[in-house]
């Protein structure tokens, strides 16, 4: 075994990237204050060929130094819009036919590893503060919520982290 050099990894350039088919999942941000969080996210979308990053409400948009230090240029390949309203954001997806399902701790959450994922739908995931996770106002528009089984005292997730985790087991289910 030896580890590969860039130049072996058959990496595709950003117009290369672009063209190539995304699989049906958009990721939306809500009110994340983190700007490396952020750029993490950006770049774990750009790994896993998520289809658009919405960044809403406080959660930080490009140009950033700090999104920039995580992203490393993923915020050049993945599709991305801010909008400060995230109700708008889901309103729209929703209307468009996406599956509503937040990554929050509720009453009524399903764990990650018992999901069901349609292949034939589009499904927006939606990731909430580092503190609050997501907002009330739209855990009430939410069509699901998703939970990450943990174990241990916490029972959270970095927000970047969990991204990682989700997008990961969609991203799986559809290559």
């Amino acid at each position: 075994m030896k580890k590969l050099k860039l130049h072996e990894l058959g990496r595709k350039n950003i117009e290369e990237y672009k063209s190539t088919g995304k699989i049906p999942v958009c990721v939306v941000l809500d009110d994340v204050r983190s700007m490396l969080n952020v750029g993490s996210v950006f770049r774990t979308c750009d790994g896993f060929n998520i289809e658009k990053l919405y960044l809403c409400g406080i959660t930080g948009a490009p140009p950033h130094r700090e999104i920039q230090k995580t992203a490393l240029g993923a915020t050049d390949s993945v599709d991305w819009h801010y909008e400060p309203d995230i109700e708008k954001v889901i309103l729209a997806l929703k209307s468009e036919g996406y599956t509503i399902a937040g990554v929050e701790q509720t009453d009524g959450s399903v764990w990650l590893n018992e999901v069901s994922i349609d292949l034939d739908a589009k499904y927006a995931l939606v990731f909430g503060n580092e503190v609050e996770g997501i907002s009330d106002a739209v855990v009430d528009l939410l069509d699901m919520a998703i939970e990450i089984p943990q174990e241990g005292v916490k029972h959270s997730l970095n927000v970047s982290v969990a991204a990682g985790i989700v997008l990961y087991n969609f991203f799986e289910a559809y290559i």
